[in-house]
C-alpha cells in the first residue's frame, strides 16, 4: 500500500510527540516538520530522525516544499490555524486541527471520522473533547441526554503556554462540540489545572442528564464500555475509573487518561490523547485516499 505524504506544522511538544507516533504508521509518511525557531528540540529532532526541518514557517514550507504533504497537522495555537487554515485550503493541502480555532469540522475519531472524511479541516475540538465526548455520545446512543457537564483535570505541568493561552477556546469548543458530537441538547465544559506534585493524571468527569422516562441503565453501561474499548484501540492509556454511577435520571462517568510516554510524560495524557487522535484521523483520511487511487 502506497503511503500518504504528511508533515507537522508546529515543533513544540505535541507536533514533537506527533513525529514519534507518525513514525509508527504504516500508511503514513512523515516528509517534513514545519517551525519557526531552528533551535527548538523538535525540529533539532527532526533533523536527527532524517526528515525536512522548515524554520520559516507554514509560508516558506508552502512556497518551497508544498508537494510534501497531502495532509498537514496543525499543531501550533488556535489564533494562528485561523490564518494557517486558509492557506492550507488554498494549496490543497488538507488540515488537521489540534487547537481549539474549530475553523473545521468538529470531530471525534470514536464518534464521527467516518461521515468526514472529504472534508479539507477536520478540528480536533480539545484534549477534554476528546477524552469526554464519546461517553457523552455512548450515552445519547441510547437516551437521549439533555444536559452534559464535563470537568476535565490535568496537571498544571502538562499545560504548556499553547494551552494556557487557549483556555477561553477550551471551553468554549468542548462545550459547542458535547452538543454538536456527543449530541447533547446543552453542553458545559470546565477544564482545571492541578498543581499537585507528583503530576497527576489526566482525569475527566462527565455529568449527563437524561429524558425523564428514557433511563436504561444496563444499556448506557454496555454502551459506555464498548465506546471505552474503541478509544483504547487508538489511546492505549484511556480508561473508565469506575463503574458508571447512576442516580435518577443522571448518569455519572469517571474517566482517566495515562500517556504512552512517547515524547511527553506519561502524565501528560492530555496531550497524548489529542496526537493519539490526530494520528487516527489521519490514517482515516489516508486510507480513503488510497482506496480512490486507480489501480
Amino acid at each position: 500500500m502506497s503511503k500518504v505524504k504528511v508533515a507537522i506544522l508546529g515543533s513544540g511538544n505535541i507536533g514533537t510527540d506527533l513525529m514519534i507516533k507518525l513514525g509508527r504508521s504504516t500508511i503514513l509518511e512523515l516528509t517534513a516538520v514545519i517551525g519557526i525557531d531552528p533551535e527548538s528540540d523538535g525540529l533539532r529532532r527532526a533533523k536527527e530522525l532524517g526528515y525536512l526541518a522548515v524554520d520559516t514557517g507554514l509560508e516558506g514550507f508552502l512556497e518551497h516544499h508544498a508537494e510534501l504533504a497531502d495532509i498537514v497537522f496543525d499543531a501550533t495555537s488556535a489564533k494562528a490555524h485561523v490564518r494557517h487554515a486558509k492557506m492550507l485550503k488554498v494549496a490543497g493541502i488538507k488540515a488537521i486541527d489540534m487547537t481549539p480555532a474549530a475553523r473545521g469540522v468538529l470531530v471525534v475519531p470514536s464518534v464521527n471520522i467516518g461521515s468526514n472524511l472529504e472534508a479539507d479541516n477536520i478540528n480536533l475540538i480539545t484534549c477534554g473533547g476528546q477524552a469526554t465526548i464519546p461517553m457523552v455520545h455512548a450515552v445519547n446512543r441510547v437516551s437521549p441526554v439533555e444536559y452534559a457537564e464535563i470537568v476535565a483535570t490535568i496537571s498544571s505541568r502538562s499545560a504548556g503556554p499553547g494551552t494556557r493561552a487557549n483556555i477561553d477556546e477550551f471551553t468554549q469548543t468542548t462545550a459547542r462540540a458535547i452538543e454538536e458530537v456527543g449530541g447533547a441538547k446543552k453542553g458545559k465544559a470546565i477544564i482545571i489545572l492541578n498543581p499537585a506534585e507528583p503530576p497527576i493524571l489526566m482525569r475527566d468527569t462527565v455529568y449527563a442528564l437524561v429524558e425523564d422516562g428514557t433511563m436504561d441503565e444496563a444499556k448506557i453501561t454496555q454502551s459506555i464500555e464498548d465506546m471505552a474499548k474503541t478509544v483504547q484501540s487508538y489511546v492505549p492509556g484511556y480508561r473508565l475509573r469506575t463503574e458508571p454511577i447512576f442516580d435518577g435520571n443522571k448518569v455519572t462517568i469517571f474517566i482517566e487518561v495515562e500517556g504512552a510516554g512517547d515524547y511527553l510524560p506519561k502524565y501528560s495524557g492530555n496531550l497524548d490523547i489529542m496526537t493519539a487522535a490526530g494520528v487516527k484521523v489521519a490514517e482515516e483520511f489516508a486510507e480513503n485516499l488510497v482506496e480512490k487511487q486507480p489501480v
